[in-house]
């Protein structure tokens, strides 16, 4: 009503704004031209137009609009905004990976003559000597790939796979595996190919347990006392889909 209102009063002043500037030529006119058109000129100034009808709103419904407003906002902002409990750390990607732009997911580029090292690995930002944490990783159709956690003090470079500090569980070769060197791997059995991959953390209690949240399914557990602090691993050696780290509701 009010578009409609001000579209209205536009018109209008722009009607007015037309006949002014025409009066005013008029009168610019000379003596004799000016009293000749006189009678017209007099007539086209007198104003028609009406004063804009008042109306009675009523009291704004002030608790619909802002009632409990900065929880209907939050609430609504969570609904778009995402939140992922790990990042990836681009400062320990291998040469190979390409990270998203929201360092959520890693991707394999192969065939790039210019780029080398051993492991297509890369570390989350965050890191953990504490508590309890859990992430879930996507890991699609990607046919070669690692998810984990590996100590601060870990070498980085050369085959760090076979290295101690690092747990992990894995898909190569069409085979799942849990690895935590230097014993060898730990072959899985897994009924279905698995899209998701959830790791769970618990640093005090030197607890690593893998499952299947699709299925709620458990894969497998590592122990370990901890002295240190780890960082969430991940390996992909597959173009067909990056490993992604979901997101999670806001608490």
């Amino acid at each position: 009503m009010m578009k409609e209102k001000i579209e209205k009063m536009s018109r209008e002043i722009s009607s007015l704004s037309d006949t002014i500037r025409a009066i005013e030529e008029k009168m610019g006119a000379d003596d004799i031209t000016f009293l000749q058109n006189y009678k017209s000129t007099v007539e086209r100034a007198q104003c028609t137009l009406q004063d804009p009808e008042r109306v009675y709103w009523g009291f704004i419904n002030r608790e619909r609009h802002l009632g409990s407003l900065k929880f209907r906002v939050w609430q609504k902002m969570s609904n778009i905004v995402q939140c992922t409990p790990v990042t990836l750390d681009p400062n320990t990607a291998h040469t190979d990976l390409i990270l998203s732009e929201d360092l959520t997911s890693a991707r394999y580029v192969e065939d790039n003559p210019e780029r080398f090292d051993k492991q297509r690995s890369v570390l989350g930002s965050e890191n953990f000597n504490s508590g309890t944490h859990c992430w879930d990783v996507e890991v699609g159709e990607n046919t070669w790939w690692g998810v984990g956690v590996l100590t601060e003090s870990s070498q980085r470079k050369g085959n760090c796979t076979s290295m101690s500090g690092l747990w992990y569980v894995f898909y190569k070769d069409s085979k799942y595996g849990a690895h935590a060197p230097p014993q060898p791997p730990t072959l899985l059995t897994v009924k279905q190919k698995l899209q998701r991959i959830r790791v769970q953390l618990d640093w005090d209690r030197g607890e690593l347990s893998f499952s299947d949240p699709d299925n709620n399914t458990h894969l497998h557990s590592l122990t370990h006392t901890f002295t240190e602090r780890v960082f969430p691993y991940f390996n992909v050696g597959c173009s067909l889909s990056p490993l992604r780290i979901l997101p999670v509701s806001p608490q």
